[in-house]
């Protein structure tokens, strides 16, 4: 049994007496900063990104570093290097990510990982294929099966908003390409097989209470990490992936790394992402259930700016005095954490920081460059999105094979 697969609900929430939590469902911290990410590495048994990591993206790529990686937002991984090595003996490996739709419009904080996806595929040249959880969000949310496929096709066309390449990428609903694809689902057999009932309860915490679709859903969260289970990309070559995921969604590809070489798969290797806080602060992460928590990727510029004046945690002072004395404290400042995500410009962040620390901004001014930042990412993606027809949806998750340098299918 490999040392990384969980054996007890403890190993993936951190629990120690601090109260953090962290799983796949639930993402809570008693502090004003948020989770502990350097012990959450220690506890989960991943490795950091640290500069060697990043020289080494960057000497394989040949392209500036990303700012979501080198600011520390992608702080985890694992065998990374594994696929920098695939690289360098031009050989091939895949992108996958997911999404569970939980709700009609996508957050600012669900666009983090496809930012970066879409920065791997473009660097690498290389297919992705993304899962959308319906399934998922069925069994665990008061969704009926006809609303959890609507809201698969309503988030796809947010993803496809993201600008990726349809000669490139696969998008599918669980629900829909479950019955199309018999590779998918023996994929699924196999790994349901090499998992027993205890493991997946010590993994995920499940009851005895919780329903059986719950027990078997890790399986199908998995099977994407086996590129088998698209042979209209594939073939029946077995091909390495990188899946860029938040670190809460790391339970499901431990059990994945600890079944593959049984069933004769490279392990996943993964690339974790914090947590884009909620509005009110750092105790949790954004949720697409309370729209006052988030900047969803469907609010006006009027809502934008009266989320971020109205519920914005500051790290400022009481008072203007104080505040010019003593100035703001950046590690809980809402407005100046969401810039980490979404302003490019690395002097232009540096300086901000300084001036707010420093005192010479003041909690309004701050607030006013993050509505000046987000309010232009979000109005751009609306725009793009109203493009995304209903045909585009289709061809996006239609099965067919993609354009790559490796591809089977290539004449």
């Amino acid at each position: 049994m490999d040392a990384e697969i969980v054996k007890d609900v403890s190993d993936i929430k951190i629990n120690n007496g601090e109260e953090d939590v962290v799983d796949p469902w639930n993402v809570t911290s008693t502090s004003q900063e948020g989770v502990d990410y350097d012990k959450l590495i220690k506890r989960f048994g991943s490795s950091k990104v640290d500069e060697e990591l990043m020289d080494r993206f960057q000497k394989v790529t040949g392209k500036p570093m990303h700012h979501l990686l080198k600011r520390g937002v992608f702080f985890s991984h694992r065998d990374v290097h594994s696929i920098l090595n695939i690289v360098e003996q031009g050989k091939p490996f895949y992108l996958y990510t997911g999404r569970g739709p939980s709700s009609e419009s996508m957050h600012v904080g669900h666009l983090v990982p496809f930012i970066f996806t879409k920065w791997l595929q473009d660097v690498f040249d290389v297919p992705l294929v993304i899962q959308l959880t319906d399934d998922e969000k069925f069994l665990w949310r008061d969704l009926t099966l006809e609303n959890a496929k609507k809201l698969a096709r309503e988030n796809t066309k947010d993803i496809i908003a993201c600008g990726f390449d349809v000669e490139k990428t696969f998008i599918f609903s669980d629900l829909t390409y479950m019955g199309r694809c018999t590779n998918f689902y023996e994929n699924i057999l196999r790994i349901q097989k090499c998992v027993t009932f205890n493991q997946v309860k010590g993994i995920f915490g499940f009851g005895d209470s919780d329903v059986i679709g719950k027990i078997s859903f890790p399986a199908i969260q998995a099977a994407p990490s086996f590129s088998t289970s698209f042979p209209f990309i594939f073939g029946n070559n077995k091909i390495p992936c990188l899946i860029p995921c938040a670190i809460d969604q790391d339970p499901y590809f431990r059990m994945t790394r600890d079944v593959a070489p049984r069933l004769g798969y490279s392990k996943p290797a993964l690339l974790h992402s914090t947590f884009i806080p909620a509005l009110q602060g750092a105790h949790t992460k954004m949720s697409g259930s309370d729209s006052n928590t988030a900047i969803f990727l469907t609010d006006t510029p009027k809502q934008i700016k009266t989320k971020v004046n109205k519920y914005a945690f500051s790290g400022g002072q009481a008072s203007i005095e104080e505040h010019r004395k003593l100035g703001g404290n950046t590690k809980v400042d809402i407005s100046y954490q969401y810039l980490r995500f979404f302003l490019e410009d690395d002097d232009k962040l540096e300086e901000i920081k300084k001036s707010y620390e420093s005192g010479a901004m003041l909690t309004g001014e701050l607030k006013k460059t993050l509505i000046d930042v987000l309010t232009p990412i979000v109005t751009e993606h609306q725009q793009r999105r109203a493009k995304v027809t209903e045909d585009l949806v289709d061809e996006f998750m239609s099965l067919r094979p993609l354009k790559f340098k490796h591809s089977p299918h290539q004449s």
